[in-house]
C-alpha cells in the first residue's frame, strides 16, 4: 500500500491503492492493515524482550546483594565483582528502557496511522457524497469517484440501491431495514407483501453428469468455466484434483440468472441474491455441501470456490457456515464482480475478489472489502469502449470476459500481495491438469400453493411428505 504523502513531508498519510498497470490493488501482505499488524507485532515483540530484560536485571540485582558478604573474605576482588555485577545490570537495565521506548513509538506510530486512515476515509465519503466537494476532488490528489464508489455510498444510505440489485422497484425499497444495514433490508423486503418469492426455500439436487478433461485452475480458467457453468440454469461444478490422499476440489458457482427456468425454481435467480444477502446463502449452501458428498469429497478436504457475480456471495458466505466449515476446509474463495464487503470468511481462508471501476454490482452492498492479509481486492481500470454502454445487461463493467482478462493480468504481476494470493489458491488446486467434474442440477422448491385466490391470500406450508423426493440421478457420463 503506497502513500500519497511522502515520509518526512509532514503532511498526514494518505493511503491509496498499489498500482500495477490496469491492476489497483488492495489488501494483502502488502496491505496497508497487514502493516498495522505488523507494527503492533513488533511491539509485542519487543515487549517480550523487556519482559526477558527486567527478569534478567533483577536476577543480576540478586547477584549483587548475595555478594555482600563475601565481601570481607577479599575486600579488593569482593568489591571488584559487586561493581561488575551493578554495572551489568545498569547496562541491561538502559537497553530494557531503550526498547520501552522504541515499543511506545511504535504504538504510538500505529494510532497515527489509524487516525489518518480513519480522516481519509471520512475525507473519501464526504467527497463522494458532498456535490459542493465534487469539483474540488483532484486537488486532493485522490483517484476519481467511480460507478462503483457511487452505488456502494448509496446502498449504504438508501435500500433503494438493493432494490435495484435485485431488480424491483424502488418504491418498495421502503420495507428495507435502517440505513446501511443491508441484511436487515433484505430481510425486509423479502418480508413486505408481494415479495414473498424471495424468501429462502429449500435447495435439491435434481441431476448430476460427471466426466474427465484437463482443466484450466489459474484464475481466468476458473472465472471462464464459470461463465461456461453459467450457461444451463441452476448449475454448479465440482472439480476433484489431485490423486488419492492428496485431493482437493473446486467448486463453481455462476452469477444472477433471470430465465430458463419456471419462476422462483432456479436458485441463482434474484431470490438467490436475497438469499446470500440476507440469510447468509444458507440453503444454497447446503446443496453445496451434499454436492460434493455426492461427488466423492471427504471430511477435511481442502475446497477452494469461485463464483461470478450473485455466485460469489455465495461463493464467501460458505466461509462462515458452521456446517460447511465442520465438514470441509475452505482455503481460498475467487469472486468476480461480487459485493462481498459485509461478509467474513472464517481464519485459515484466503480470498482474491475482482471488481471493475466501472461495475457498479460489487458496490451493491454498501460495504467496501475489509483491508486484510488474507483478502485481496483487486480494481480493474481497463477502458471500456463507448458502444459497449449500450448493450443489455447490468452493464460493460460487469461482463466476465473483462474479468477473465483481468485474472490474466493479476497471474502475471508481480505485485506482493497478488503473488501471495496466486500461490494460495495453487497451493489448492496445484498445476491443472486432468480434473473429474461433476455438473450438479440445482433446484429450489416451488412457492407452496396459495389459500385462495384473490389478492389478499396467504401462502400456506406444504407438508414434507408431499414435497417432491430428492433426486441424484446420473444423467450421463462425457468421454
Amino acid at each position: 500500500m503506497a502513500e500519497a504523502s511522502p515520509a518526512g513531508s509532514g503532511a498526514a498519510p494518505v493511503p491509496v491503492p498499489s498500482v500495477d498497470g490496469m491492476l489497483q490493488i488492495r489488501g494483502g501482505v502488502g496491505g496497508l492493515s497487514f502493516q498495522f499488524e505488523e507494527l503492533l507485532a513488533g511491539a509485542a515483540a519487543l515487549d517480550g524482550i523487556v519482559r526477558e530484560l527486567a527478569a534478567v536485571d533483577e536476577e543480576a540485582e540478586a547477584v549483587r546483594r548475595a555478594l555482600f558478604p563475601y565481601q570481607n573474605d577479599s575486600y579488593t576482588s569482593g568489591s571488584n565483582a559487586i561493581t561488575a555485577v551493578g554495572e551489568a545490570a545498569r547496562d541491561v537495565r538502559r537497553v530494557r528502557m531503550e526498547l520501552e521506548r522504541l515499543g511506545s513509538a511504535v504504538r504510538a506510530s500505529h494510532r497515527e496511522y489509524e487516525f489518518a486512515e480513519a480522516r481519509n476515509t471520512l475525507i473519501l465519503r464526504i467527497g463522494r457524497t458532498g456535490p459542493a466537494y465534487g469539483p474540488l476532488w483532484g486537488l486532493f490528489g485522490l483517484p476519481p469517484v467511480t460507478l462503483r464508489d457511487t452505488v456502494e455510498d448509496e446502498v449504504a444510505v438508501a435500500p433503494a440501491g438493493l432494490a435495484r440489485l435485485l431488480g424491483l422497484p424502488a418504491g418498495q425499497a421502503a420495507a428495507g431495514g435502517p440505513d446501511g444495514d443491508v441484511r436487515g433490508a433484505v430481510r425486509g423486503l423479502t418480508g413486505a407483501p408481494g415479495l414473498e418469492f424471495l424468501r429462502p426455500r429449500p435447495v435439491r439436487i435434481v441431476g448430476k453428469e460427471t466426466w474427465s478433461e484437463e482443466a484450466d485452475v489459474s484464475p481466468s480458467g476458473l472465472l471462464l468455466r464459470a461463465a461456461a457453468v453459467g450457461r444451463n440454469s441452476g448449475d454448479i461444478e465440482v472439480l476433484e484434483l489431485g490423486e488419492s490422499g492428496s485431493r482437493a476440489w473446486v467448486v463453481v458457482i455462476p452469477g444472477t440468472q433471470l430465465d430458463g427456468l419456471p419462476q422462483g425454481t432456479n436458485p441463482f435467480d434474484a431470490g438467490g441474491i436475497a438469499e446470500g444477502l440476507g440469510y447468509d446463502s444458507a440453503e444454497t449452501a447446503g446443496a453445496i455441501r451434499r454436492a460434493l458428498a455426492e461427488a466423492g469429497a471427504e471430511a477435511g478436504d481442502q475446497i477452494a470456490a469461485v463464483g461470478y457475480s450473485q455466485g460469489g456471495i455465495h461463493a464467501m458466505n460458505l466461509g462462515r457456515d458452521k456446517a460447511f466449515l465442520a465438514d470441509y476446509e475452505l482455503k481460498f474463495v475467487l469472486t468476480a464482480g461480487s459485493p462481498v464487503g459485509g461478509i467474513e470468511a472464517a481464519a485459515g481462508t484466503s480470498s482474491l475478489h475482482l471488481e471493475h471501476e466501472a461495475d457498479w454490482v460489487p458496490g451493491a452492498d454498501g460495504q467496501p472489502n475489509p483491508d486484510t492479509r488474507d483478502r485481496v481486492t483487486v480494481t480493474l481500470t481497463s477502458p471500456i469502449p463507448g458502444p459497449e454502454w449500450l448493450g443489455p445487461g447490468l452493464g460493460p463493467g460487469h461482463a466476465m470476459g473483462r474479468y477473465a482478462d483481468g485474472a490474466r493480468d493479476i497471474a502475471a504481476s508481480r505485485d506482493p500481495s497478488l503473488e501471495a494470493s496466486t500461490a494460495a489458491l495453487a497451493a489448492v488446486v496445484g498445476a491443472g491438469g486432468t480434473a473429474k467434474v461433476t455438473r450438479f442440477s440445482l433446484r429450489r422448491e416451488a412457492m407452496p400453493p396459495r389459500r385462495g385466490g384473490g389478492p389478499e391470500a396467504t401462502y400456506v406450508a406444504i407438508d414434507p411428505s408431499d414435497r417432491p423426493r430428492e433426486e441424484s440421478s446420473q444423467r450421463g457420463t462425457r468421454r
